[in-house]
């Protein structure tokens, strides 16, 4: 795994990145300054954290609005619903554990 040095709102960030994984760490990181920064140029928010959550809000609100593709959802079998299982939820949470590095945190 290599790091990637990014910023965001204009703060530097190093990232851990997998291998074969910058182009999509870059979409993210240029979705998540965008997000930031259009929170942040509106004025009424100053404090990072605050704009920080408020942009993964929106972002988390725009991607439950798509549909996800039915090869990427991993069922029990005979599972009715779209809900993720332990599986799922899991392996997302050490993809994000792996992007955000050692610290664990983003900001």
């Amino acid at each position: 795994m290599k790091q990637l040095e990014v910023k965001i709102m204009g703060q530097s960030y190093l990232l851990g990145c997998p291998d074969g994984g910058d182009a999509r760490l870059l979409e993210a990181v240029d979705k998540v300054d965008i997000a930031m920064c259009k929170i942040r140029d509106a004025g009424k928010i100053k404090a990072r954290d605050r704009i920080a959550v408020l942009a993964a809000l929106n972002l988390a609100f725009e991607l439950s609005d798509r549909p996800v593709p039915s090869s990427t959802l991993v069922r029990p079998s005979g599972a009715a619903n779209d809900a993720p299982d332990d599986a799922q939820i899991g392996s997302l949470l050490s993809r994000l554990d792996t992007a955000l590095g050692v610290d664990g945190r983003l900001l």
